[in-house]
């Protein structure tokens, strides 16, 4: 079997996202693994989840630093010290800079169909157009708030009744999913991007761009 590729995720919350991604990572077949977690804050869940399997764990607080740059290249350093293959963003509230992005293919999930609805209040903002259909996008991160190029998207209904907190659920439901199996995929199989196109499968190599 080939070597597992090296996944470090990205959480400032409670990390669904991540848990989805250690439980998948259990099953050596799945291709990948959790090799460290970081934060920009202490005392989260996401944080609790990566210790109780023995997984290292950094926190790079953006207030610790007198400028956005020097946290950049904070964050970057204590990533590359991983030498991972993908970089997930698993709800992750800050945009990652030019040394984290020019340096690792990173990975992003948003709970809309994309390029509608971007931003943080994507579901909220869904709704209150009033569609009928909305769903969750995975992308290739870049220098821009939900811009990459789309990697896969899934479709969830918009159901009589819903709210922001109910959708919201049902979306990270699919979310969980859509991501495992993305990630998954690529490290498995590798990928190429062309403009804003990319396609998973059966490369011998890694990224191209």
């Amino acid at each position: 079997m080939s070597k597992a590729g090296r996944l470090v995720v990205l959480v400032s919350g409670s990390g669904t996202n991540l848990q989805a991604l250690l439980d998948a990572s259990a099953d050596p077949s799945y291709g990948a693994r959790v090799v460290a977690v970081g934060a920009d804050r202490d005392g989260i869940e996401g944080l609790v989840r990566a210790a109780r399997v023995q997984i290292p764990t950094f926190v790079e607080k953006l207030g610790d630093y007198a400028t956005r740059a020097e946290w950049d290249d904070a964050i970057a350093a204590k990533i590359a010290a991983y030498e991972p293959d993908l970089v997930v963003s698993a709800g992750f509230m800050k945009i990652l800079g030019a040394p984290t992005l020019d340096a690792f293919p990173v990975l992003n999930t948003h709970p809309a169909l994309l390029p509608s609805f971007p931003g943080a209040h994507g579901v909220r903002d869904a709704l209150a157009h009033g569609v009928k259909v909305t769903g969750c996008t995975v992308i290739l991160a870049d220098a821009g708030v939900d811009s990459g190029p789309i990697i896969a998207q899934e479709a969830v209904p918009v159901l009589p009744g819903d709210d922001e907190a109910v959708l919201h659920e049902r979306i990270k439901t699919v979310e969980r999913r859509l991501l495992v199996d993305i990630v998954g995929r690529m490290v498995r199989e590798g990928w190429t991007v062309s403009g804003r196109t990319v396609r998973i499968g059966n490369q011998t190599g890694g990224e191209s761009t």
